[in-house]
């Protein structure tokens, strides 16, 4: 199967859902502890205390975007933004599976975390400005760089986003999406029609029918995507890049002691990369002359504490989760049917962008 560099997608690439656990909750609208954990955060103190008091952690994800965030006909979630829940829940709990999950659309994502329904989101969510300001979200640690691409009919004739005068494009609405497709376009002065839908599954079903020429999103969602498709070698993506799309988990703002935990557990798996330390060999780190992986596993200092959270937190995500490495490998990577190179994904001393502060 051919590898692609993240923004040089290979194109025949077809994906199909991966495997793995963990409790489900299918609809935002459920309610259950983490809407009542809302409440009793709202009436002080921290999101972390409601979620240890509760002993399972409620993780807001899109649930149809294979190799990220997929459910499958029995109701297992897997993908590399389930791992980073499974991840968080395996620090506080040391237990992988004490997550509930919540598909979330892009129109109730933010709306569910800022009232309480989900403790944090893992649902290709894109980190701007305006989010982290105006909305009163707080981005953790980028976990897949991305960018938006346009995919269409391999016969449609069109080759870039210059041919789309007078054509239809299918887009996800309240997405950075939609407002990058708009600026590429009259940047372009191409008059085009924006056909919108409030769910993705809307926009590709519409697609499919050929509602619009074309579909876009961020690439890793429209690769995925075209593998649910009734024929995806039908369709191509575009060699176009429209923006940024630096893509990671989320809390709601102005809750320090929350977010630290999301955020150092993330880093936490891309620094046990750099480190070396997989589920399969973290027992041989144990006991370690080295205090930069003595306090990472949590022999020495008190990291975890000073989180509220067992010293040896990292030891137990790594443990019953692994490292980013061994998350990528397994949800995109080599390990998986999908074989994507790492490309910007990579470790900083291997060329990439992933990067973690100093555990000290």
């Amino acid at each position: 199967m051919k590898k692609w560099g993240f923004l040089g997608l290979a194109l025949a690439l077809t994906l199909t859902a991966a495997c793995s656990g963990g409790t489900t909750t299918d609809t935002a609208a459920d309610s259950g502890d983490g809407a009542d954990a809302g409440s009793e955060t709202a009436a002080g103190g921290s999101r972390l205390n409601a979620v240890l008091e509760r002993g399972q952690l409620v993780c807001g994800v899109d649930g149809g975007i294979p190799g990220f965030s997929f459910v499958d006909e029995g109701g297992n979630y897997s993908g590399l933004d389930v791992d980073v829940c499974r991840a968080v829940a395996a620090a506080l709990f040391d237990d992988p599976e004490a997550v509930e999950y919540r598909r979330l659309d892009s129109t109730e994502r933010f709306t569910a975390l800022s009232g309480g329904e989900v403790d944090m989101l893992s649902r290709n969510t894109t980190w701007t400005l305006s989010r982290d300001t105006q909305v009163g979200m707080e981005f953790g640690p980028t976990t897949f760089y991305d960018g938006q691409g346009m995919m269409v009919r391999q016969d449609s004739g069109i080759a870039g986003l210059e041919d789309f005068a007078g054509k239809a494009v299918c887009v996800e609405t309240g997405t950075t999406t939609e407002l990058n497709l708009t600026d590429q376009m009259r940047k372009l002065g191409v008059d085009f029609e924006p056909v919108v839908f409030q769910d993705a599954d809307a926009a590709y079903a519409a697609y499919d029918e050929g509602r619009c020429e074309g579909m876009t999103s961020d690439k890793s969602q429209l690769i995925a995507r075209r593998s649910t498709l009734p024929a995806p070698d039908d369709h191509v993506l575009l060699e176009v890049t429209m923006s940024k799309e630096p893509l990671g988990p989320l809390t709601v703002n102005n809750d320090s002691a929350w977010f630290d935990v999301v955020k150092w557990v993330t880093y936490g798996l891309i620094q046990a990369e750099e480190m070396g330390i997989t589920s399969g060999n973290i027992a041989e780190f144990e006991g370690s002359e080295d205090p930069n992986i003595a306090r990472f596993l949590g022999e020495e200092g008190t990291l975890g504490e000073d989180m509220g959270l067992p010293n040896d937190f990292m030891k137990r995500a790594i443990t019953n989760v692994g490292n980013y490495g061994e998350i990528y490998e397994r949800n995109l990577g080599q390990e998986s049917q999908f074989n994507l190179d790492r490309g910007q994904n990579a470790l900083w001393t291997e060329g990439g962008l992933l990067y973690s502060p100093p555990f000290r």
